[in-house]
């Protein structure tokens, strides 16, 4: 019967019986088996042989790696997934992070708060100067009360956030904003200073009708200038916390993130390096053009009443650059091996050398905020008097709880 019909059963056991499949998801001897799909076969099984040949090749030349299922998907030219990135035991930079931002709080909030009262109460002459360093010191106060959050989050919580993705992005894109004002505002204080120096030299007589509405206008300059800066520097922290992430770790602030869906991002972080090392080649060629330019004028008239202060003027000018030079570069240099390992395939060793090495970096960036009160009193003699008179305050408060403890033990 089976003859008859041309069928055997033989081949209909063999129908049942299930093929099995290549990698391009078709049965051996299946009817849509083409040529082509045969040869992206054997091009995926080369493909494979290839990256194991390197992945192999680099293991073996650098043995003393510590390499990760990321470093292998790196080498075979696989994206990492955007996990938990190379958890590691900071314990060390965690306690280093939490003694040093509560120092830098509590000097940072005293001395901006000092200096501020004394712009805004005592110090009345509308200057640029007296303007640059309102906005200066408000931007240090602002990035100083994002500190408390770093220090509740490395020591209390041990590098644990449980405040919500929201205000993690707050707070980390404000201390930046902050931090960044405070950079171009001292460039434009040293491109400020330079201009009047260079120009007229230092006034002697601040009464005069001409100098007046010369200061009004720098006054204006310099208001409608800042105003600008916040603006821009507000649209640009806008921008970078109203985007999704593709990524998000719940319980992880102020830590690495890999960029490598979102490189506009990184871009930005890059535009924000350049700005700063513009900004900070006009600070070393204003100091420098100051310091010729007055220590000229004190060499061709050594008897001149203000050739003392001239020189004095100069010193102080350096030890300024010298403190932002402190303060901003060594993490500027790092910043753009940081941006490199976000936007990149990057192993997960190199990622965690460049995360702690930012974090050390960024801890000289936050005391600019503690020593921009020093550059207030050395260019602002009203503020000099002011700390004086507020350190002999202090003093005498103190000698009298001393002189009430003796009395007290007599």
């Amino acid at each position: 019967m089976y003859r008859e019909k041309g069928r055997h059963p033989e081949r209909r056991i063999k129908r049942m019986t299930p093929q099995p499949h290549t990698s391009t998801g078709l049965p051996y001897g299946s009817r849509f088996t083409t040529s082509g799909a045969m040869k992206a076969e054997e091009q995926n099984n080369d493909d494979l042989l290839t990256a194991y040949f390197f992945t192999t090749t680099a293991m073996m030349a650098f043995p003393f790696k510590n390499y990760t299922s990321q470093d292998s998907q790196a080498m075979v030219g696989v994206t990492p997934n955007p996990g938990p990135l190379c958890p590691s035991d900071n314990s060390t930079l965690r306690i280093l992070l939490t003694l040093f931002y509560s120092l830098f709080f509590i000097l940072g909030l005293t001395g901006n708060l000092l200096a501020l009262w004394v712009f805004l109460r005592v110090h009345s002459m509308k200057n640029s100067v007296r303007v640059l360093f309102i906005n200066v010191a408000l931007a240090d106060l602002l990035l100083v009360a994002c500190l408390p959050f770093r220090v509740w989050y490395h020591g209390v919580r041990r590098d644990h956030w449980e405040l919500g993705a929201t205000m993690c992005r707050i707070v980390g894109n404000f201390f930046y904003m902050n931090m960044y004002i405070s950079i171009t505002l001292l460039g434009l204080l040293s491109v400020d200073r330079y201009l009047k120096i260079t120009r007229g030299g230092v006034p002697r007589q601040r009464q005069h009708r001409q100098h007046r509405l010369l200061l009004v206008v720098a006054s204006n300059w310099s208001t409608v200038t800042c105003a600008l800066i916040w603006v821009l520097a507000f649209a640009v922290t806008l921008l970078l916390m109203l985007t999704k992430e593709t990524h998000k770790e719940i319980n992880r602030c102020f830590q690495y993130k890999q960029l490598l869906h979102a490189k506009w991002k990184g871009y930005v972080n890059l535009m924000l390096v350049v700005v700063f090392w513009i900004t900070y080649c006009a600070m070393v060629v204003s100091h420098v053009k100051i310091a010729f330019k007055l220590l000229r004028m004190s060499k061709e008239n050594p008897n001149f009443p203000n050739a003392l202060r001239y020189t004095r003027i100069v010193k102080n000018s350096f030890f300024i650059l010298f403190l932002f030079t402190v303060c901003f570069v060594p993490y500027h240099i790092v910043r753009l091996m940081y941006i490199i390992t976000q936007v990149m395939d990057t192993s997960c060793y190199w990622m965690r050398t460049v995360n702690q090495v930012n974090e050390i970096a960024l801890l000289f960036s936050a005391l600019n905020s503690c020593l921009d009160p020093v550059m207030y009193v050395l260019l602002s003699s009203e503020l000099r008097k002011q700390v004086m008179k507020f350190a002999g305050s202090v003093m005498q408060v103190w000698l009298c709880l001393i002189c009430a403890a003796k009395m007290g033990n007599v």
